[in-house]
């Protein structure tokens, strides 16, 4: 990425941050919101009370240090992470990231996400992912989202439906998860380049 268009990218996030609560992403039951570092205490408390609804799908980080280095990997630039808020009482129903954010030609990024036991199966993440969608294609002004899911991760896969994404095909050993290298279905989702491309979009 140009240094103009870094330096764009990271005034949008900045602009995105600094929102006063009622002006971010904001739907009928949830909320999305940054994940920081003030969410340590919640979001480790959580991933713990999830263990048996997040394995063997996602792991994710445990402890105050392996919360730190993963915060750590989202620069705003390349990822983010943000949680889902319900809008009674701002409890996290789960976060959702968008890593591995490319840009020149490509214009993509690489969704992940988990439901924390609590209030799963109530449609908040649903609620969520599509507000996520619309911040990656409008702000963010990416091209296109993939997501990559486990074949036995039934959850997930109509997660990923009710946003019109497509499955594009099969990866085996994909990514390494809980001690192992995991089979993945890659599914995506293209939306047309917007009216105000991103600047690091190639002319032609």
């Amino acid at each position: 990425m140009s240094t103009a268009a870094s330096r764009e990218t990271m005034a949008a996030i900045e602009e995105f941050l600094a929102r006063s609560p009622a002006d971010r992403l904001r739907g009928l039951r949830v909320t999305l919101r940054p994940l920081t570092a003030d969410d340590q205490d919640e979001y480790i408390s959580l991933v713990r009370a999830s263990e048996d609804l997040l394995r063997p799908w996602v792991s994710l980080p445990d402890t105050p240090q392996d919360f730190r280095r993963y915060l750590e990997r989202f620069d705003h630039s390349t990822a983010q992470a943000l949680k889902v808020c319900l809008n009674d009482g701002g409890a996290m129903a789960g976060t959702i990231s968008i890593n591995n954010i490319v840009r020149g030609r490509f214009q993509c990024g690489t969704l992940a996400y988990a439901a924390f036991a609590p209030g799963a199966g109530q449609g908040y993440m649903s609620e969520g992912l599509g507000l996520t969608v619309r911040y990656a294609f409008e702000q963010l002004r990416l091209h296109r989202l993939e997501a990559n899911i486990q074949p036995g991760n039934h959850a997930s896969r109509k997660l990923v439906e009710r946003q019109g994404f497509r499955l594009e095909g099969y990866a085996s050993g994909l990514l390494f998860i809980e001690g192992a290298w995991r089979d993945h279905e890659r599914w995506a989702l293209n939306t047309p380049t917007p009216e105000k491309a991103h600047p690091s979009l190639p002319p032609y």
